[in-house]
């Protein structure tokens, strides 16, 4: 992997932050999956510290939150009948709603422990108070206290859903429920009526489904391990937030929230794995003898 040219690599990132399966990248461009999966691994490490080295010291004003699902291996219900795998896993996700930036990112289960942990990182990253908004996961509310202490104007955005009138459960099994309905509810301090929405990090959820083919359903290239699925996370944030323009903004979203002065590259994103120290070869595990 290290004597891929710098091209190669470049080609690869741009597939994987494209939406193109391991499987697909390694069709295209002729380098061995293995060798993919390594280099994702060592570029998923490096994304995850860049973004704890820069993502933060955040002037937000408004913050929105949710979760997304996804499954590792299997999903919850076929590992409750003995298949292997990890089951559900979800992603919780933090926007600003004015630069579009995602300011925290967590991967773990729908709990009040995961939710926790994904305010108080939150909460670290931020500089101001805020006006946050997530949706009636009830998770959040113990989570929310706890990290801000009150020192936040957070409502809740409760949605609604149902099936419409005379569509049977065949006609609707692979398309979402229908929202019918929403409420506002305030939960502490004073938010705004106006900016109490999930509309912008509910999208977000959309570009994470469409660019990272471990996110689309009905398909056989989900992730078969949570680390390789929280590295290629990693990966997609970062490119989203320092090298994808934001069409609304024409900017990157670290660039309307100050964090950068110019968009990243792909190579700037390979450049942030170290090269290997010239004639130092990595440990290898030594074979045991085979038993006769």
């Amino acid at each position: 992997m290290n004597n891929l040219p710098i091209q190669k690599k470049v080609q690869i990132v741009s597939l994987l932050v494209e939406g193109t399966s391991l499987r697909a990248a390694t069709r295209i461009t002729g380098v061995s999956r293995t060798t993919i999966l390594k280099f994702l691994v060592d570029l998923g490490k490096v994304c995850q510290q860049f973004h704890d080295d820069t993502v933060k010291d955040v002037k937000s004003e408004r913050v929105q939150c949710d979760e997304i699902w996804s499954f590792v291996g299997c999903k919850e219900k076929a590992k409750t009948n003995g298949a292997g795998g990890h089951g559900d896993v979800w992603t919780w996700v933090g926007l600003d709603a004015d630069t579009k930036l995602v300011v925290s990112w967590l991967v773990g289960d729908r709990d009040a422990d995961a939710a926790c942990s994904f305010m108080y990182d939150l909460k670290d990253r931020l500089v101001d108070r805020v006006q946050l908004t997530t949706d009636g996961h009830k998770a959040y509310l113990v989570a929310v206290e706890r990290a801000f202490e009150y020192d936040i104007d957070y409502a809740m955005l409760i949605k609604m859903y149902g099936s419409p009138e005379g569509e049977s459960n065949n006609e609707r099994r692979y398309s979402p429920a229908t929202c019918t309905g929403a409420k506002k509810t305030r939960v502490m301090g004073e938010p705004n009526k106006k900016f109490i929405s999930t509309s912008y990090v509910e999208r977000q959820n959309l570009t994470m489904r469409m660019h990272m083919r471990r996110f689309t359903r009905l398909t056989n290239a989900f992730s078969k391990k949570v680390e390789n699925h929280c590295y290629a996370i990693a990966l997609h944030f970062v490119y989203y937030n320092f090298c994808k323009i934001h069409q609304s903004l024409s900017v990157t979203p670290a660039m309307q929230a100050n964090l950068t002065k110019k968009p990243m590259t792909i190579e700037d994103i390979v450049k942030l794995v170290p090269e290997p120290i010239a004639g130092k070869r990595g440990l290898y595990k030594k074979r045991e003898p085979k038993l006769a």
